[in-house]
């Protein structure tokens, strides 16, 4: 009985060291976790703060395109007045070019009629 009784000591002795090692282990991954953690809050806290900064920059950015597009707004304004005007301008010219065209087509069909009435002796 007693070389059993030596036989669970020796046993929880080894118990007791494999205990110890599992708990050096779990020590050691609590520790490089915490560092691990450690990082991660400060990249997320960086993060963060990269965030707020481009939400300013998005701000300002804003702003900005608020201010071309009114600019453009005003522009795209001033072009179609000034195409109103063009416009009437262009329908003037064409129909100055239609007078134009009209009178040289009558002076076209004058001067074949007096070439034709010269070549069969009519004049």
């Amino acid at each position: 009985m007693e070389a059993r009784i030596a036989r669970l000591e020796a046993d929880v002795a080894h118990l007791r060291g494999d205990v110890a090692d599992i708990k050096g282990d779990v020590r050691s991954l609590r520790d490089r976790m915490e560092a691990k953690f450690d990082v991660v809050t400060a990249a997320l806290a960086e993060l963060k703060d990269s965030v707020a900064g481009t939400k300013n920059d998005l701000a300002t950015a804003k702003g900005s395109l608020e201010t071309a597009i009114a600019g453009v707004k005003t522009e795209l304004a001033t072009v179609r007045g000034d195409m109103a005007a063009t416009k009437s301008e262009l329908a003037a010219t064409i129909a100055s070019a239609k007078v134009w065209a009209l009178l040289l087509y009558f002076a076209l069909a004058a001067g074949m009629f007096s070439t034709m009435a010269r070549a069969f002796g009519w004049l």
